[in-house]
């Protein structure tokens, strides 16, 4: 399987890490200083698996950096903009769920490489629950951290049990729908062959 990257794709995840830089501009401009570093730091994201390719071998298609560049995108507006309360709830759904496709489609990347070079073996069934595992609990981390956030600088990332329930299960419907599409894809493609999407051209 050869992944030959589209120049308007790459543009296209230009165009959204500009997107948020222009967000972190707009927190400077109306003096919330917190977030333009919480913006800041959210681009810096996005710079990672630049970061990482140059590196090691890894290289991830145009197509996971847009997600992973539009997911943070997504809470960085979210914040500064306040799309959070102007949309709500339905933002902060669309939010999750965007995050959650992304978080999967990096533990199916993580899970296809550590196989290939650690030798493990990995099932296709144990690839696909790992996927969905590794979204949950990130998600699980993502909250934790929300309330820990609210508890101790009075912010309110959280609103009640049901918010924090609903964010989970848009989560579970996220990684199960890409630990499907992976289940498919390895069912016709062999892993080792899926593995050489995410690394550099003869890895």
């Amino acid at each position: 399987m050869v992944y030959r990257p589209k120049l308007s794709g790459i543009y296209l995840a230009y165009a959204v890490q500009a997107l948020i830089l222009f967000q972190v501009g707009y927190s400077i401009y109306i003096g919330d200083f917190f977030l333009a570093i919480v913006g800041f730091f959210g681009f810096f994201l996005t710079t990672v698996p630049h970061i990482v390719s140059r590196r090691t071998d890894i290289c991830m298609p145009w197509e996971v950096n847009l997600l992973i560049a539009l997911s943070l995108y997504l809470h960085v507006a979210g914040h500064i903009s306040e799309y959070y309360d102007l949309f709500a709830p339905y933002y902060d759904k669309i939010a999750h769920f965007v995050s959650s496709i992304t978080v999967s489609v990096l533990g199916f990347a993580m899970v296809l490489i550590v196989d290939r070079y650690s030798g493990l073996r990995l099932t296709r069934p144990m690839i696909v629950f790992f996927i969905v595992i590794f979204t949950m609990a990130l998600g699980a981390f993502w909250e934790i951290y929300e309330f820990v956030f609210d508890n101790l600088f009075g912010t309110q990332l959280q609103h009640g049990l049901e918010d924090t329930m609903y964010d989970l299960i848009f989560d579970l419907v996220g990684a199960v729908i890409i630990a499907v599409v992976g289940n498919f894809y390895l069912r016709r493609v062999e892993k080792e062959e899926m593995a050489r999407m995410f690394l550099h051209p003869g890895q």
